[in-house]
């Protein structure tokens, strides 16, 4: 059984949420960082600065994530809170992939199962509310930080070795084959029209025998 990360304040993960897309990156995401700048104020904000660190907007030093970094970036937010979702509530997706997707008895269900609390719990509740705080910010198609993050894709094309017949040497007919490397970097995208005009100017330009 797993111990699922909430608020007892869930409206909280909103306005923080809200508050860590306008406010500086700080060194730190302190309790006064929170109190302060998040403006989540008294026992709310002690929770609060572990709940960032459960979802993986904050590691363990106390100093924002890569990922808290990339939802303050317009194009890669609904990415970051998506991933926010699946690190904090990994345990759901093993039980679920699509648990996203799920509605919300659904979701109850689940987290039932996986915790060990009982129908009514008030906890069951909180974690559920926590999750669909998450999922207004989250989107789970996005494919612009995927793009950013994933390293690129290097390839290598090799070339048959043609024959060249220089002019013979003292009359031996020595004859010489020569063959070369391309590497390529390609994009990391799942556009395959990039890749078909990438190797339709390969084969056109470079892999043609003349």
């Amino acid at each position: 059984m797993s111990s699922l990360p909430y608020v007892t304040a869930p409206g909280n993960i909103e306005k923080a949420f809200l508050a860590i897309k306008s406010a500086a990156v700080p060194e730190r995401v302190s309790q006064d960082f929170v109190k302060t700048i998040l403006q989540i104020k008294g026992g709310s904000g002690n929770q609060m600065t572990s709940f960032l660190k459960k979802i993986g907007f904050v590691n363990t030093d106390g100093a924002p994530s890569d990922l808290y970094k990339k939802f303050r970036n317009p194009q890669f937010s609904g990415w970051a809170a998506s991933e926010a979702l699946k690190q904090g509530y990994g345990p759901l997706y093993l039980r679920n992939e699509y648990m996203h997707k799920l509605n919300d008895d659904q979701l109850r269900g689940i987290i039932i199962e996986e915790t060990g609390q009982g129908d009514d719990s008030s906890t069951v509740g909180l974690i559920l509310a926590a999750i669909k705080y998450i999922k207004k910010f989250a989107d789970f198609n996005s494919t612009a930080a995927k793009q950013q993050t994933e390293p690129n894709q290097e390839i290598t094309v090799r070339r048959d070795p043609e024959p060249l017949s220089p002019p013979d040497i003292s009359g031996t007919g020595i004859g010489l084959n020569l063959g070369y490397t391309i590497n390529l970097n390609l994009p990391a995208t799942s556009d395959i029209a990039v890749f078909n005009a990438i190797f339709k100017s390969l084969k056109e330009n470079l892999l043609k025998n003349e």
